[in-house]
């Protein structure tokens, strides 16, 4: 085997799932020194389990087999020789399996056996010592662990599928809007470039039959050329400007992953009003927006953060709240909020912030003729 290829198989292996195998001698202890066949058996059992453990991890495909089996030798322990610990393997191992890409039925079949083997274990052990798992010898207290290790692991999983979704549904979100947003440039330069350019070449061509036919009326032509050229690079410029400007939906995309990654929760209000708002409008709000979000990012150490879109007859409205530490609105070096102010006023528009013990508020506002 070449050494790449060996190196590329290291570093595929499922490294966290052998991270268990290290309370496996306690179990090996239980049974050295060999005192008889009996610790040989089970020696020998505990040498299967950890060959099906390892087939488990690394064979997808032998898992109908796999699994069942190592089930049936951690259950052989649980009922014959009243050891509950061994069997917790599969119980994290497999549920967690199950909890990322299997229906749940596979599921129910793989715990309907699990607690079978650990009730028939628990009816065994009380009729050979119903002292055995008395609190007094805290037998309860060491059945805890394995009933509740199944149902944690497969939690854990399908939180984890849950969250990689997430994080799939936003991707293709994004790709959603920036689909939609060459649509619209597609329909802006086809209704308005489109149309003048071909205005051109008629105009062009008229001047070029007016040279031979009527040489006097090619001034006029090669007049209304020109201001349509002009006024097309005008509207290319206007295009390139709203290009430029970030819609409201797109910066909260943006700044819910980095808030997500700095773990504060962001909730809004009214977004689905925003989202129709002027496209220079949005430029403008989102522009502070961004701003602010940082703001609570690097200074407010907040867990949440609220934004409220409203609108009435003459104005666009924004609230931005969050629960962090408030305090100081000015620190050195920083401008921010003189940053977010100026924006607002050069638009006509008005910026308040207020800030206590309880978090910070920002209210925006913006007159519907910007």
């Amino acid at each position: 085997m070449s050494k790449h290829k060996w190196w590329t198989q290291f570093k595929n292996i499922e490294w966290t799932s052998y991270i268990w195998l290290g309370y496996l001698p306690y179990s090996i202890s239980m049974f050295v020194p060999v005192k008889g066949i009996q610790d040989w058996f089970w020696l020998g059992m505990l040498a299967v389990f950890l060959v099906l453990y390892i087939l488990v991890v690394e064979k997808g495909a032998w898992r109908r087999v796999t699994v069942p089996l190592e089930l049936l030798v951690t259950g052989l322990f649980s009922v014959i020789g009243l050891n509950n610990y061994l069997i917790i393997y599969p119980g994290w191992q497999v549920s967690f399996i199950l909890g990322k890409q299997s229906p749940k039925r596979y599921f129910y079949w793989f715990i309907s056996g699990y607690y079978a083997f650990i009730g028939i274990s628990l009816i065994r052990a009380y009729l050979v010592d119903p002292q055995l798992f008395s609190w007094q010898n805290g037998g309860v207290m060491g059945l805890i662990f394995p009933l509740i290790s199944p149902l944690m692991s497969y939690t854990f999983a399908r939180s984890i599928a849950r969250q990689r979704q997430l994080r799939q549904s936003n991707r293709r979100l994004q790709t959603y809007i920036q689909r939609n947003e060459r649509e619209r440039i597609a329909r802006d330069l086809h209704d308005t470039l489109g149309q003048s350019f071909s205005m051109i070449t008629l105009k062009t061509e008229l001047a070029q039959k007016l040279l031979v036919k009527a040489p006097d009326r090619v001034a006029g032509e090669l007049a209304d050329i020109a201001q349509t050229s002009r006024q097309n690079l005008q509207l290319v410029r206007s295009i390139v400007n709203d290009l430029h400007r970030q819609s409201i939906s797109e910066a909260l995309l943006i700044e819910n992953q980095n808030l997500v990654s700095a773990g504060v929760g962001l909730n809004t209000s009214g977004e689905d009003l925003a989202v129709k708002w002027p496209t220079a409008t949005q430029g403008l709000l989102s522009a502070v927006l961004v701003e602010a979000i940082t703001n609570v990012i690097r200074h407010a150490q907040a867990n949440s953060v609220q934004i409220t879109f409203s609108e009435t007859k003459t104005t666009y409205q924004v609230q931005l709240t969050d629960d962090g530490r408030g305090g100081k609105l000015s620190r050195p070096g920083s401008n921010g909020i003189q940053g977010m102010q100026t924006r607002m006023n050069q638009a006509n528009g008005t910026f308040d912030i207020t800030a206590n013990h309880r978090g910070t508020q920002i209210q925006l506002s913006l007159p519907k003729e910007v």
